[in-house]
């Protein structure tokens, strides 16, 4: 890759394995700013894999990893860790601290990653009166997924989507340039899970967000791919021609047994005929 490309995250040839396990096998992509990757796959194919991969919490036994233009494929652990702080990560579950309070959950990026916290600090003792403090940030995420008023509480007195959204307010309070999102609407009901794409949708459009979503609905990779955030009316709309669509740029990939079967379009997906391949057609229809 050549200095100042603008490409988010890029696999080249990336393979995983544990023993005789193949976890990911030679798996190929790249992505920039604004695009949204959507993930299907069966359960032990590799997406979760993937996002570990993708920001260095697993290392892949051969192949290369890029990410924000830097090979991050043998970088150190305490290089890494300024590399994360960049990125944004919906854990399965919403994987909340059950002993911190709502507004120590969404603060725990700030505070424990060096980088940010540093910045934090630096715009604070700047004498800039328009500096954020961590306060400031937590109460604008919280407000984002409207759950300011949940700040106090704790995690065990919200409900299943309450926390899921709460787990998105963490993922955006660093302002990341990419959001990884692992299953964020598993268990919930429709209605629950549509709000939280709707979220994570909003996310993406106000900034431009390179987004990876691994899920088992097609409805969620559906919505991504066809609607859009609109600033002017607050709500979320189906995406027309010209700029007005901001520019949605949506792809689909399909995992089975560690290896990328498919790469493309949602109308490309619905055209393929590969047996695997549409049974994530048939999971949840448009």
């Amino acid at each position: 890759m050549t200095p100042g490309d603008s490409t988010i995250l890029r696999f080249e040839d990336v393979s995983l394995h544990f023993d005789t396990t193949v976890a990911l096998d030679r798996v190929s992509f790249e992505m920039h700013p604004g695009q949204t990757y959507v993930v299907f796959g069966a359960a032990g194919s590799g997406k979760t894999m993937l996002l570990k991969v993708a920001v260095g919490l697993v290392r892949p036994n051969s192949g290369r990893v890029w990410l924000f233009g830097e090979e991050i494929t043998h970088l150190r652990e305490q290089d890494l860790f300024d590399m994360r702080a960049r990125v944004g990560i919906l854990f399965q579950e919403g994987g909340l601290f059950d002993s911190l309070t709502v507004a120590e959950n969404v603060a725990y990026p700030l505070t424990n990653q060096r980088v940010l916290r540093h910045a934090i600090t630096e715009r604070s003792s700047n004498g800039n009166g328009a500096a954020r403090t961590v306060e400031d940030r937590v109460r604008e995420s919280l407000r984002f997924v409207e759950l300011e008023e949940t700040l106090d509480k704790f995690p065990a007195e919200l409900s299943g989507g309450m926390r899921r959204r709460v787990g998105i307010a963490r993922a955006v309070v660093s302002e990341p340039a990419l959001l990884l999102y692992d299953s964020p609407t598993a268990g919930l009901d429709p209605i629950t899970a549509n709000t939280i794409v709707a979220l994570i949708l909003k996310e993406r459009d106000l900034r431009n967000t390179a987004t990876i979503m691994v899920t088992h609905r097609y409805q969620d990779g559906h919505l991504m791919a066809n609607f859009r955030y609109n600033p002017n009316s607050g709500q979320i709309e189906r995406a027309g021609g010209g700029r007005d669509v901001g520019q949605v740029s949506t792809k689909f990939l399909v995992m089975n047994g560690g290896r990328l079967v498919f790469e493309g379009t949602e109308p490309e997906l619905q055209a393929n005929q590969d047996e695997y391949v549409r049974k994530f057609l048939r999971a949840g229809g448009a």
